[in-house]
């Protein structure tokens, strides 16, 4: 019953792209959530942004993924592509400052699709709540396609 007071949160979508299951996801890692809970984008656009409002905790050295933890808690992991660690940040270049506050649809990292593919790499790109303890009710928005900075891609609840 309590449930009812509790708000929705939604997320939206950091990358423009096809909303996929993590079951989807190729890297064992990601497709049995042991990473983290939420879907991926088989992202099709260049600009990442920040997935909601919030502080941007941090980026990773190569630029290749980032977390922003929002406001309830909630920490929000976006890995852009699978494996791309390997290609020590060439092709990811980073717009947004770490510690900064940014707000859903800021941009964070820009990417050049052609030299990530080129090294053979795919650019799925999970978008996880990495502290899941503190979330139930996960609505997923799998199988639509999305617009960076626009489309919601799941909403949930706090504990």
């Amino acid at each position: 019953m309590f449930d009812l007071l509790k708000k929705d949160y939604s997320v939206i979508s950091p990358a423009s792209g096809k909303v996929l299951e993590l079951s989807e996801v190729p890297d064992e890692v990601f497709a049995n959530k042991l990473a983290g809970d939420g879907v991926a984008i088989d992202c099709s656009g260049d600009t990442i942004v920040s997935p909601a409002d919030g502080v941007l905790t941090i980026i990773f050295k190569t630029n290749h993924a980032f977390a922003v933890t929002l406001d309830n808690g909630v920490e929000i992991l976006v890995h852009i592509g699978i494996d791309t660690i390997q290609v020590d940040g060439e092709g990811f270049q980073r717009i947004a400052k770490e510690g900064s506050r940014v707000k859903a649809g800021d941009p964070i990292i820009k990417i050049d699709r052609e030299i990530i593919k080129e090294k053979g790499f795919s650019l799925i790109t999970p978008v996880l709540i990495v502290n899941g303890d503190r979330v139930k009710n996960i609505d997923k928005n799998v199988g639509v396609n999305v617009s960076a900075g626009e489309d919601i891609i799941f909403t949930y609840k706090t504990k």
